[in-house]
């Protein structure tokens, strides 16, 4: 048998296991999402691998950032370059960092220069519900989403008036507030949160000879606040923002330097959402995106990367006898504003995209296509095509292929001459195509699910030496071949959910597997309700990794990490809860040279009508 398939080979018996009870059914099928399709659908009827995470869920388990709630995630990897607030990576699926889309309420946010976002500025505080797409999704978001897309909702409510507030301080110097106030009345709907976190850090680079040996603390506050009215039925005027200030210190070159990272991030928008007909709603967009950082050496600063995004888009969703259509029209423009002398800084994409998904009998199809056209390097056409059949009540299963291309940065095609680097603005899009089988059971209270899938990723670019310079070239490609399998369910009082990955990620062009990228890894969780008590244990597990220096390998271990939750409700309204991450104090390293934080905990009260 071929060695990378054993791993499935093990495990797939698990997928066709019955549990033996099955009496309650897990609401996370009938949960909507709308990322998948940009339309509202059940989980159990997408056909493409999706998460949602609510509000009730994070504070189930208690994770204090928003790196945390995504490393337990399936499929999902993060790499972190030290303490709290420094630079952090998600790799989803084994594709790059620059291939995830990141959006808030439906804005686009992220560096148009380093091509990533910031995961670190979104307070889990502002959050109320997450949803992830994993595989290509450019049919329709566009550029980067080659290894998915991760939607953030800020904090809402259905109610006529909700209030809640928490506060707490643990391990490292770390203290976190926050306060959110929301309602609806009389067709209005309004809500405001404030959120403020501050540590101290550890020292990111102890083993570093080179680096400052002081402590990198992080400092961070955000609003978030919307205000909406319904004239009609069906006819909604809604303006939403986001805004959050940071910074944290870091270890650069230096041994008596004192490194500062400042940022600025942030959205709003305006969304019109009018059912013309019974079979028609029409949802106009205008909004902004801003990623403002600036780099300080000893208080003066010694660099700086802002981007400004706007985006203009007219989505309509039209439904018949024929299925469900989408037909959307979108502008984008970037910005950018620099400390370096950059040929050009500001480019504009334009877009038109086609969408349809419909069930008939056991069977469900959807398709998706995409035409954007580029200012800097011209369009690209982009699509999707997934089936869907159900054997069962319990049994459905799903096959698709899409296509998905991410446009080069700022920094790729016109980075500054700044020592022996220099950008290119001969370099193309990077562009992939993957396919996707997979297959649930799902029965009362327990769900099941196993999904395989093949990314080729071509023309990723990669800086390297070209006769004096270095400069971004398409020389790369990767083949990303994997397995997920994950299992949500119940077994008696205790909520279980557990997930095994398998990656095989491969650098084609001298065949070996892609730095940071674990072959195995695997995330279980069980928690219970016990009378006033809430508890949640977490383990997380990952296989050797390496990184690479020209020819030079180096090994990164393997680790296991436990975590633990508990929260007591002292009275209706309030509760008393704790988190202990790393519970026992082990050594990992998610990036070499970097360290990371040993055990540590955190407590605090928490104010929460029910």
């Amino acid at each position: 048998m071929n060695s990378r398939l054993k791993p499935l080979a093990v495990l797939l018996p698990l997928a066709f296991y019955q549990p033996l009870q099955a009496t309650e059914q897990l609401a996370s099928l009938d949960t909507m999402v709308v990322t998948a399709t940009r339309q509202p659908m059940r989980v159990s009827e997408v056909l493409t691998d999706v998460s949602v995470i609510e509000r009730n869920e994070i504070e189930a388990a208690g994770h204090t950032n928003l790196e945390q709630i995504l490393a337990a995630q399936p499929g999902m990897q993060i790499v972190a370059n030290g303490s709290w607030g420094a630079n952090s990576s998600l790799l989803i699926r084994g594709t790059n960092a620059k291939h995830v889309l990141l959006l808030v309420d439906g804005m686009r946010v992220g560096s148009a220069t380093s091509g990533e976002p910031t995961w670190s500025r979104i307070p889990v505080a502002q959050i109320e519900r997450i949803e992830i797409i994993r595989g290509p999704a450019s049919a329709m978001y566009g550029s980067d989403a080659i290894g998915g897309v991760v939607q953030i909702f800020t904090r809402r409510s259905e109610e006529a008036l909700h209030l809640s507030a928490e506060a707490g301080a643990g391990s490292y110097g770390t203290r976190n507030g926050s306060a959110s106030l929301s309602g609806k009345r009389n067709g209005w709907q309004y809500g405001v949160t404030l959120s403020h976190e501050t540590t101290d850090g550890f020292n990111s680079r102890p083993w570093t000879a080179t680096a400052n040996p002081d402590k990198d603390g992080f400092r961070n506050q955000a609003t978030s606040a919307r205000l909406g009215y319904t004239f009609a039925p069906g006819h909604e005027l809604m303006l939403s923002a986001l805004h959050a200030e940071g910074r944290n210190s870091y270890d650069g070159t230096g041994v008596t330097v004192d490194w500062v990272n400042q940022t600025r991030n942030g959205n709003a928008s305006l969304v019109l959402k009018n059912r013309l007909t019974s079979a028609w709603n029409s949802t106009l967009t205008v909004g902004r995106s801003i990623d403002h950082s600036k780099n300080l050496r000893n208080g003066l600063r010694n660099s700086q990367f802002n981007t400004e995004q706007d985006m203009y888009a007219w989505q309509n969703d039209l439904s018949g006898s024929l299925g469900n259509f989408l037909i959307g029209f979108e502008r984008t423009e970037q910005a950018i504003n620099t400390s370096g002398n950059y040929p050009k800084t500001q480019r504009r994409n334009d877009a038109v995209q086609l969408g349809w998904n419909r069930g008939f009998g056991a069977h469900r199809l959807q398709a998706s296509t995409r035409y954007d056209d580029d200012s800097l390097f011209g369009d690209k056409t982009t699509g999707s095509l997934a089936y869907g059949y159900r054997f069962s009540n319990n049994w459905r299963a799903s096959a698709s292929v899409g296509t998905a291309f991410k446009a080069p940065t700022f920094n790729e095609l016109y980075y500054p001459l700044t020592g022996t680097f220099v950008g290119n603005p001969a370099v193309q899009p990077e562009s992939a195509i993957n396919r996707e089988l997979s297959i649930h059971y799902e029965a009362g209270n327990q769900a099941i699910s196993l999904t395989w899938y093949l990314n080729r990723v071509k023309d990723m670019i990669a800086w390297t030496r070209v006769g004096a310079l270095n400069q971004p070239t398409n020389i790369d490609s990767a083949r990303l071949e994997g397995a997920t399998l994950s299992w949500q369910g119940k077994l008696s009082s205790l909520d279980l959910q557990a997930s095994y990955d398998w990656l095989d990620a491969i650098d084609r062009r001298n065949d070996r597997q892609l730095a940071r990228r674990a072959r195995h890894s695997a995330a279980i969780s069980v928690g219970q309700t016990l009378d006033r008590w809430d508890w949640r244990a977490e383990m997380l597990g990952s296989g050797k990794r390496y990184e690479y220096s020209g020819t030079t390998r180096v090994e990164l271990d393997g680790y296991a990490l436990t975590n633990l939750y508990a929260a007591y409700r002292f009275a209706p309204e309030w509760s008393i809860f704790a988190r202990v991450n790393n519970l026992f104090d082990r050594d990992y390293i998610l990036a070499d040279t970097y360290a990371t934080p040993g055990r540590n905990a955190f407590i605090g009260i928490r104010y929460s009508p029910k």
